[in-house]
């Protein structure tokens, strides 16, 4: 009697939880309109018709929140058309079902969006993650923000195009004054002046704490779907992104978790982690963890539409796509305590951990990834010299990297995984465990006699070597490599070997399949 009794109690008990839990749900999704905290902004005069400007009436709604202390805004059904917006402490944006912000044209709309802010330390990073307050959403200096819901905030309005960072065209560096250098540093100039006015991300946030985005969805989010930049503790959770150019770059962030987002970017990547010097400071980018996210490079907007169109378009550079994840390439703070995990890839390049600005990147663990058409090196290492950076960075560190349990199919034949250092810095620690790699072959003896260029200062980019000596596996300027359970297998013929060495100690090999074309060595390869 008494374990029965115990039962039905605990069978009572669970479904009154659920119901609590029902009557704990209802009530917030009806508090976006209703509750005494929410502020609806069609009772701040915004109009929903897609025509009218309603930034004014949207800001108003924030404004008023904030100044009680903090609330909800409610976004409802309708295509509400604006400028800048500037989220304040304590303020949750709810976007309702139906409800769409729209980022408005400067040109066809008659305005212009917050001027981009002073930034002393623009030298080192590009303009878009120099500046903040020339975007759709944003936020400085915030606590306990959220933006959630099943709306979608349309970036038809932004640009996605802005200038390199002026280090990339001389200004600032040890470059004797040439005509050449003297006409890039004028074009810089010139295209800085033409970005006044004119929206760069759909979502910024600096300097800030405890936010979270929820649920939502972005479609065409300029240079950066989401930038956040010197973020403790952020939660990004559920979102779906398609977008031109980068769709969720978290730099110098501590404590941040990514987890459950669709992020389709043909041009450029879809989740990326940076350490920027944006902030005047030198400061790693930590406890971070990617999780159970698909990635990926399809057409823009046919991620949402559900037609993944593969057709390459004009815009897309020479890698074909992009859509990745990546720690890279600003990395002047470094990284350290990164965990990626349970993610599917497809229609873009792979994963890309890059240290190149003088930074340490270390203790990062991936595992469970899905890969598949990848457009360019399943895995990039980059170890590089670059230094972006103030004067006196120190020779860039990339060390202790486990990754596992990785299964690729249909790769790109000119491209194998890369891990790549420079004369003089090493990539040390790595190891490669239940690594699946299925390649199309088709290299040739005379792609098996190519040696790579070094390009120690260059961009870090898994095309950036062209056509390699490996189907496999190529490595260079490493030590205290482990590959355990290899399987390398070619569909066709090639006759490149698996695995190409280069200034390489202390590797360690254990169970290694490899598909060998006649004459072709079975063993690791060593130039």
């Amino acid at each position: 009697m008494i374990v029965e009794t115990r039962a039905d109690w605990g069978l009572f008990g669970r479904r009154q939880i659920l119901m609590s839990t029902g009557l704990a749900v209802l009530p917030f999704y009806a508090a976006s309109a209703n509750a005494p905290d929410a502020f609806d902004i069609r009772k701040f005069g915004a109009k929903g018709d897609g025509k009218t400007l309603d930034t004014a009436a949207i800001q108003r709604a924030i404004d008023k929140a904030a100044a009680i202390g903090g609330g909800t805004i409610f976004i409802p059904k309708g295509r509400f058309l604006s400028f800048s917006l500037q989220l304040k402490s304590h303020v949750t944006l709810y976007f309702g079902s139906g409800a769409v912000l729209v980022a408005a044209d400067p040109k066809k709309h008659q305005g212009r969006y917050d001027a981009a802010e002073a930034n002393p330390f623009e030298n080192f990073q590009d303009y878009g993650h120099s500046y903040f307050h020339n975007s759709l959403l944003w936020g400085e200096n915030l606590e306990d923000v959220a933006i959630l819901g099943p709306g979608m905030i349309d970036g038809e309005g932004l640009t996605n195009v802005s200038p390199n960072a002026p280090w990339s065209v001389g200004i600032g560096r040890d470059l004797p004054d040439t005509p050449m250098l003297r006409a890039r540093i004028a074009d810089h100039t010139e295209a800085v002046k033409a970005m006044a006015g004119l929206g760069n991300k759909a979502i910024a946030i600096k300097n800030s704490r405890n936010i979270t985005l929820r649920d939502i969805t972005i479609l065409r989010g300029g240079h950066f779907g989401i930038i956040i930049t010197g973020v403790d503790n952020c939660t990004i959770d559920n979102l779906k992104i398609d977008t031109n150019r980068d769709g969720i770059d978290v730099d110098v962030v501590r404590n941040c978790r990514i987890s459950n987002c669709s992020v389709n970017s043909p041009t450029d990547d879809a989740i990326v982690l940076k350490s920027s010097y944006a902030l005047g400071q030198v400061r790693p980018t930590e406890n971070v963890t990617i999780t159970n996210c698909f990635v990926s490079g399809f057409a823009v907007g046919s991620l949402l539409d559900g037609t993944y169109k593969r057709e390459q378009l004009k815009d897309i550079t020479p890698h074909l796509t992009s859509g990745r994840i990546k720690l890279g390439t600003e990395s002047t703070g470094g990284y350290r305590n990164i965990s990626v995990s349970n993610c599917v890839f497809d229609c873009g390049n792979g994963l890309a951990l890059e240290s190149v600005d003088g930074a340490v990147l270390e203790d990062v663990v991936v595992s469970n990834l899905v890969m598949r058409d990848t457009t360019a090196a399943p895995i990039f290492l980059r170890l590089g010299d670059r230094r972006r950076a103030p004067k006196g960075a120190p020779m860039a560190v990339l060390r202790r990297v486990s990754i596992s349990d990785i299964d690729c199919h249909f790769l790109d034949k000119r491209y194998c995984s890369i891990i790549s250092g420079v004369p003089g810095g090493i990539i040390e620690d790595v190891s490669f465990n239940n690594i699946r790699q299925i390649h199309p072959g088709g290299g040739s003896a005379a792609d098996a006699a190519i040696k790579p260029p070094e390009v120690v200062d260059g961009y870090p980019d898994p095309d950036m070597f062209g056509m390699m000596p490996a189907y496999g596996f190529y490595l260079r300027h490493a030590r205290s490599v482990t590959m355990h359970n290899i399987d390398m297998r070619c569909l066709t013929p090639d006759a490149r070997p698996a695995v190409v060495t280069e200034d390489v100690s202390g590797l360690r090999t254990d169970n290694v399949f490899a598909s060998a074309a006649p004459g072709t060595p079975l063993t690791p390869v060593t130039l």
